[in-house]
């Protein structure tokens, strides 16, 4: 288990770095599903900007977002951009929401990991990113979520996965960390800090905390 090993180290360094990060900030566990959809393809500034638009017309709620127009829907989450395509999906997942837990994300969470991150991916416009953003973070599901900031930072520190796709850089922190959903929150949040204060696609190396270190 020298992976395990030397990933929990990494974690601890980026802990004693950045210190907790607190994510995903929102008041309510929908809050964050809609904000793992409307991530996509852009930044936190600008989902976050659109999430803003759906409280003040009190839209954070899936019945809400399921009978709302769609012209309306997407004046609300233009600023995220591919707003077509999101006002879709969201009105997707939305409509899932009601028809399989009438709306109650309690009853929701209570599905068994597996089966309802297959039943999430089966939605139009939720890839695994996305499916996994929300088990983790709005339902306290112990699933790692790969981003390109993941693979950025440990390619460059010396991880070559044979399978170098999402399942594989997926089990590569599955199966060599305690699965702690509490944990896997956290770790994915300082490696997004990581990425965005240090290891950019032009990397400052001189001052990264995992300087030297391999994998």
């Amino acid at each position: 288990m020298i992976y395990g090993k030397k990933l929990l180290k990494i974690y601890k360094i980026l802990l004693k770095e950045f210190g907790p990060q607190y994510w995903w900030p929102a008041d309510s566990p929908f809050e964050v599903m809609i904000g793992a959809v409307l991530t996509q393809n852009t930044n936190w500034l600008n989902a976050s900007r659109a999430i803003d638009n759906l409280k003040r017309k009190d839209l954070i709620r899936p019945h809400k977002i399921a009978v709302i127009s769609k012209s309306k829907l997407i004046s609300a989450i233009r600023p995220s951009g591919f707003y077509n395509q999101k006002a879709a999906y969201l009105k997707g997942f939305s409509r899932h929401v009601i028809d399989r837990y009438s709306g109650d994300l309690r009853k929701m969470s209570r599905v068994k990991t597996g089966i309802l991150r297959n039943e999430l991916l089966a939605i139009n416009g939720l890839g695994p990113e996305t499916v996994d953003s929300i088990l983790l973070y709005a339902l306290d599901k112990p699933v790692f979520v790969i981003d390109a900031y993941t693979r950025r930072i440990f390619g460059r520190h010396g991880v070559k996965i044979k399978d170098s796709d999402y399942p594989g850089w997926q089990n590569l922190f599955e199966l060599h960390l305690p699965r702690d959903a509490k944990l896997f929150n956290e770790y994915h949040a300082l490696i997004v800090k990581l990425a965005k204060e240090r290891c950019r696609k032009k990397p400052d190396c001189q001052g990264c905390p995992l300087k030297g270190m391999s994998l």
